[in-house]
């Protein structure tokens, strides 16, 4: 059999088989053409066939949308796939192209769409087209008048009674054919598949969920601010049984690419750059649309006294946060380690057991007991050592008590990697050193502490990173707290993170363009801080090795 193999012809008589390379021997071969098993073939089909299934499925809402790239992207990865996984060929690809994959779509492309969104005025009023703008203020300017059509109507919703879609089924009391209606507008449906009850009222409907007076009372503002576009107008409620198509008092104007208003006579024009229907006076509507508005939002951030004073204040505060939580959690771990470490200490097991008790319980819990903890009236902080400090009613305490919240939750972590790296030091050196004369002190200065620094310097980074976007460590203790009476949306504890979050998502209105800059500039900051810190790293290593 050898002799088969390692003859001159044996390339010729067992073609699936290859010489070795260079070094190795002649009877080492490389089998390119391997049946596979017929469980892989299983798993390489079940794959397969969900990739496609998930290919079809996004393609037509992409379809429907007019999405053509996004089509195409979608196309030419599921083609790349298949290729790739039905051939015998390209063995790393295969491997590094679902990471990649995955990689683009989790990372790189949200990172791509925040950037994207802060050169925009998207949020509350800009979130969609002009058109959507306009037939938004249209739609809101409804009022019923003399002769307005009334309809029989029933509110129903497209699923869970409690959170599914709204929509009025409405009968006309002319022709008595129903039609259901939503922000898009009315479409009739087949009587074959709806059940009126005498006076017109709908009572139930396929695909639809008709809601009771109780569940319909429930939602009593969302049916009000229901608006249905219709040809003639829009059509709203007059309670939980009627409905009335009214009359826009505001049209748009294509001649002047304005609106105006027929009871009053004002009138606002277009301006683009801003995305906004603007009157003579400066009064704008408060429905725009999304534009492009540059570098707005950053020049805004930074020279806008009523945003630059609170946001360069928060970025100093959230450098301490991050330094402060980060070195103060170091030191407090390396210290118990150090003691630990000592081949005098006895019971270390326990120690260490009883150490990490706040490392294993679940973060978020445990902020939620020390917010408690630090109450002013009830806590247990105050009741302890008999203080009435209001905590989170001052600024300076407030971050104090961030920070010793941080410092008990923080420095297990820090407890357990230094251990480790304590013990993997060689103890030749310390040893080394106090034969040389070295006190104590100098041998942990001069050759326990570089060594440590040199394995922990990329976990302190990443800790780093971590603290300085900590957003459950404020949010769930401060809330960013507290706050000026002439500025509640930076509280004193506020990071970065949470002043993005308030401005994205808070009860003053979002504004995802502007959150979006903060979020380039936060990603700036740690990616700065972060190569910089790496590249020092890399410099001791050198030195150490």
């Amino acid at each position: 059999m050898s002799t088969e193999l390692s003859g001159p012809g044996s390339a010729k008589r067992n073609p699936g088989w290859e010489p070795a390379g260079p070094g190795l021997p002649r009877t080492a071969r490389v089998r390119n053409d391997a049946p596979i098993s017929a469980m892989g073939l299983i798993v390489k089909v079940v794959l397969l066939g969900m990739v496609a299934g998930i290919a079809i499925w996004a393609a037509f809402p992409l379809a429907e949308a007019e999405k053509w790239f996004g089509l195409a992207v979608l196309a030419v990865t599921t083609a790349a796939l298949f290729y790739l996984y039905l051939t015998p060929r390209h063995i790393p690809a295969k491997y590094l192209l679902p990471g990649t994959i995955f990689l683009i779509a989790f990372q790189v492309f949200p990172v791509l769409y925040t950037a994207s969104t802060a050169f925009t005025n998207f949020g509350d009023g800009h979130r969609g087209s002009k058109d959507d703008a306009i037939v938004a203020i249209q739609s809101s300017s409804v009022k019923q008048v003399p002769g307005s059509t009334e309809y029989a109507l029933s509110i129903a919703t497209e699923g869970d009674p409690a959170t599914g879609s709204m929509v009025f089924l409405v009968t006309d009391p002319k022709t008595g054919a129903v039609s259901a209606g939503d922000a898009e507008g009315l479409r009739q449906l087949d009587a074959a598949e709806v059940t009126v009850a005498p006076g017109g009222r709908v009572t139930a409907a396929d695909g639809y969920t008709v809601l009771n007076f109780g569940q319909a009372s429930a939602r009593s503002k969302e049916i009000t601010d229901l608006v249905v576009p219709t040809s003639g107008g829009a059509l709203r409620s007059a309670g939980l049984s009627r409905a009335y198509e009214g009359t826009a008092i505001r049209a748009y104007d294509v001649g002047c690419d304005c609106v105006t208003d027929s009871e009053s006579g004002r009138t606002w024009t277009a301006d683009e750059a801003t995305g906004s229907f603007v009157a003579a006076d400066g009064e704008r509507l408060s429905q725009g649309w999304k534009v492009n508005v540059g570098l707005k939002n950053f020049t805004q951030m930074l020279t806008d006294p009523n945003i630059s004073g609170p946001f360069f204040g928060t970025l100093l505060w959230n450098f301490a946060f991050g330094i402060g939580s980060t070195g103060l959690t170091f030191l407090l771990g390396m210290a118990i380690a150090l003691a630990l470490h000592s081949p005098r200490m006895r019971g270390t097991n326990l120690y260490r057991v009883l150490l990490i008790l706040p490392y294993a319980m679940p973060s978020f819990a445990m902020l939620l007991i020390w917010r408690d903890m630090f109450n002013t009236d009830f806590g247990l902080i105050n009741n302890l050592f008999g203080l009435g400090v209001d905590w989170f009613g001052e600024a300076w305490s407030a971050r104090a008590a961030v920070l010793l919240v941080q410092l008990w939750l923080g420095y297990p972590y820090m407890f357990l990697v230094a251990t480790g790296a304590l013990q993997a030091i060689p103890k030749e050196l310390t040893e080394a050193s106090s034969v040389d004369g070295a006190s104590p002190w100098q041998s942990f200065r001069a050759v326990t502490l570089p060594l440590l620094l040199v394995a922990l310097s990329p976990l302190l980074i990443a800790s780093f990173a971590f603290n300085f976007n900590n957003i459950n460590a404020i949010w769930l203790t401060t809330e960013g707290g507290p706050f000026a009476a002439d500025n509640p949306r930076n509280g004193a504890t506020d990071l970065l993170i949470t002043y993005t979050y308030r401005l994205a998502f808070g009860a003053q209105g979002a504004e995802f363009g502007m959150a979006a800059a903060v979020s380039i500039f936060i990603f700036a900051i740690v990616a700065t801080v972060s190569a910089i810190s790496f590249r020092n790293t890399r410099k001791q290593e050198e030195v150490y090795s």
